[in-house]
C-alpha cells in the first residue's frame, strides 16, 4: 500500500456543490486513489508527506480536444482559414508516412508540454495517413503510457471524398484538379468497425489510464452507415463519440446544401446525437442545433484559442450551457493553437465571450471556465467518475500551485487568479492516478533534454520535406480560398463574428 498525504493546502475541489478554495487542510492518497479531502490526516511512518502550506491543490486540467498529429507544425502557419489551413496542416496529396520514432516523439512531446502545464488527462483526436495501423496507434499509446498521462486517443476516419464535403467545390476546382484526388480507396465501415473492435480488445485500456475512443472526422466527411455504427459501437464501449461539427461558417453551409438541413440535425436525424457524443467546436449552431444539443445531453469541447486563429468566429457558449449542454475546453491540434497549454484557453475564453454582447450577465464567469477545464472537461471524455474533482474515491490526478509567484501577488481569490493570472509558472507538481509525473517544475518520467536533442536532430529533415509536400498543395489554395469567400457569403441566419464585415463585403 502506497499512501501521499499533502497537508495543510489551500484546496479547490471542483466537487459538484463545492463554493471556492477551502483552506489549510490535507488531501490523501492511497493506492493511486483519493481517499479523504480538507479533513485532517494523522501521518503515518509509511506515508509520503507533502508539505503544502503555502500551495493549492486542486483536480488536474482536462484537454478536452487536441491532435497530436500536429505537434511538429508549431508556429507554422498564421491568417489561413480553416478551409485553407487543411490544405497544409492534413494535406490532400500526401507525403511519405512519419516514422515511428517519430511518431512516438511528436505524440511524447505533446504529452510533455501537457503534463508540465497541469494537464493529466487528454483526448487526442488522432489522424495518421494513410489509413488505420493497429502498430502505428499502439505507437501512440506507448508514448502516452511512458510519459504517465491519462488519454483518450482514437484514429480518426472519414469516407467521404473531401471535394463532396465542401459546399461548391465540384463546381469551381478545376476538373484536371479533381483528378488529381479522384479515385482514392474510401475505408468501408465493415472495416472500420472490424479495426476498431481489434484496438479495444488490444489496446484500450491500457496501463489503467489509456482508452480507445470512436472518432468519426465529421458528418459531412462520412457516410450515413459509417457514423450510425461509430455511433452503435461508442454506446456499446462506453467511450466518447467524438467529431467536429459545425467548426465554421463554410460548414454551416455544407448542412444547408448537401443535406437540406443543419449538421447537428443531420446528427439527429440518424440517431447519433446523445450523452455519448461529444463536439468540438460547435460554433455555428443554430436555435434548434442548441435545443437538440441540450434534450441530448451532449458535450462540446469548447476550442476558443484555435476558433480565433482559424478565423472561426465565437461559439454560443452561454446558450449552450442554458441548454443543458456540458461544455469541457480544447487546445484543438499545436498547429492551430501552437501551444498545448490549457490555461492560455481558459483565459481566452474567459475573456473571448466578453464581446459577444452587451451583458455581463451573459459573460462566462471563473467558476463557470474551471468547471470546463475540470469536471466538466472529464464529462466530455465519460471519465468524470474517474477524474475531474478532489473527491474520495475518484483518481488521484492532482496538481499543485506556488502561490509565492505573481500569479497570486496579492492573494484575492484562487478561481479569477488561476483563470486570468496563471500561465502554469506556478505549477510545482502533478500527479496522475497516485504518481507524481512532475516535481519542482520538472518531469519525472522522461528526460527533456534527451528528448529535446532528438527532436532538434532529427525533426528538421521532417519539416523540410513537408516543406515539399505543402508546394505541391498549394495549387488547390486559390479554390478552398474562394469556397471559404463563397460560403461567408451566404446567408445562415447567424452570425458568429465578431467586428466589421468581412472586406469583400465592404467593397
Amino acid at each position: 500500500m502506497t499512501e501521499t498525504l499533502f497537508r495543510n493546502a489551500l484546496i479547490l475541489t471542483m466537487a459538484p456543490g463545492s463554493n471556492g478554495a477551502t483552506p489549510s487542510g490535507d488531501v490523501l492518497v492511497r493506492d493511486g486513489r483519493i481517499i479523504s479531502v480538507g479533513t485532517t490526516v494523522i501521518p503515518t511512518p509509511d506515508m509520503v508527506i507533502i508539505e503544502a502550506a503555502g500551495k493549492l491543490i486542486m483536480p488536474g486540467l482536462i484537454n478536452a480536444h487536441t491532435h497530436s498529429s500536429e505537434t511538429f507544425f508549431r508556429g507554422r502557419y498564421e491568417r489561413m482559414p480553416l478551409e485553407v489551413w487543411l490544405l497544409y496542416a492534413y494535406p490532400l496529396l500526401v507525403g511519405t508516412q512519419i516514422s515511428p520514432r517519430l511518431l512516438y516523439l511528436r505524440t511524447l512531446l505533446l504529452a510533455m508540454e501537457s503534463l508540465r502545464s497541469g494537464v493529466t488527462a487528454l483526448c487526442d483526436d488522432f489522424f495518421d495517413v494513410p489509413g488505420h495501423d493497429v502498430e502505428r496507434l499502439a505507437t501512440v499509446f506507448s508514448a502516452y503510457e511512458a510519459s504517465g498521462i491519462r488519454a483518450n486517443i482514437s484514429s480518426a476516419v472519414m469516407n467521404i471524398p473531401t471535394l463532396d464535403a465542401l459546399p461548391f467545390a465540384r463546381e469551381i476546382v478545376p476538373p484536371e484538379l479533381q483528378r488529381l484526388l479522384d479515385g482514392n480507396p474510401q475505408i468501408r465501415t465493415d472495416e472500420y468497425i472490424a479495426f476498431c473492435k481489434e484496438i479495444f480488445s488490444t489496446l484500450h485500456g491500457r496501463a489503467g489510464r489509456l482508452q480507445f475512443m470512436i472518432a468519426p472526422s465529421a458528418p459531412q466527411r462520412c457516410t450515413p452507415d459509417l457514423i450510425q455504427a461509430c455511433h452503435a459501437l461508442a454506446r456499446d464501449k462506453s467511450v466518447p463519440f467524438h467529431t467536429h461539427v459545425v467548426e465554421t461558417k463554410t460548414q454551416a453551409v455544407t448542412g444547408q446544401l448537401l443535406y437540406g438541413k443543419s449538421l447537428i440535425r443531420h446528427l439527429h436525424d440518424l440517431g447519433a446525437l446523445d450523452r455519448h457524443t461529444t463536439i468540438a467546436h460547435s460554433v455555428w449552431v443554430n436555435d434548434e442545433d442548441i435545443e437538440l444539443m441540450g434534450a441530448a445531453r451532449c458535450s462540446v469541447a469548447h476550442n476558443a484559442v484555435s476558433n480565433q486563429k482559424l478565423g472561426a468566429g465565437i461559439a454560443p457558449i452561454r446558450r449552450l450551457l442554458e441548454a443543458g449542454v456540458t461544455i469541457g475546453l480544447g487546445t484543438d491540434g499545436v498547429c492551430s493553437n501552437d501551444t498545448a497549454r490549457i490555461l492560455d484557453v481558459m483565459r481566452t475564453a474567459a475573456l473571448i465571450h466578453g464581446v459577444s454582447g452587451p451583458d455581463p450577465e451573459e459573460w462566462l464567469t471563473a467558476n463557470e471556465i474551471l468547471h470546463a477545464a475540470t469536471l466538466g472537461g472529464a464529462r466530455t471524455a465519460l471519465l468524470d467518475h474517474v477524474t475531474g474533482s478532489l473527491e474520495p474515491g475518484k483518481a488521484a490526478d492532482i496538481i499543485m500551485l506556488d502561490l509565492d509567484t505573481y500569479a497570486f501577488q496579492p492573494f484575492n481569490d484562487a478561481e479569477r487568479q488561476i483563470v486570468f493570472s496563471e500561465n502554469g509558472s506556478s505549477i510545482e507538481l502533478v500527479m496522475v492516478a497516485g504518481e507524481v509525473v512532475v516535481r519542482d517544475r520538472k518531469l519525472v518520467t522522461i528526460d527533456e533534454a534527451a528528448i529535446f536533442q532528438e527532436i532538434r536532430e532529427t525533426v528538421p529533415e521532417l519539416l523540410a520535406e513537408h516543406g515539399e509536400v505543402e508546394r505541391r498543395n498549394r495549387i488547390f489554395e486559390p479554390w478552398f480560398a474562394e469556397i471559404h469567400r463563397r460560403a461567408s457569403l451566404v446567408d445562415v441566419g447567424m452570425n458568429r463574428y465578431a467586428g466589421d464585415m468581412p472586406f469583400w463585403r465592404r467593397n
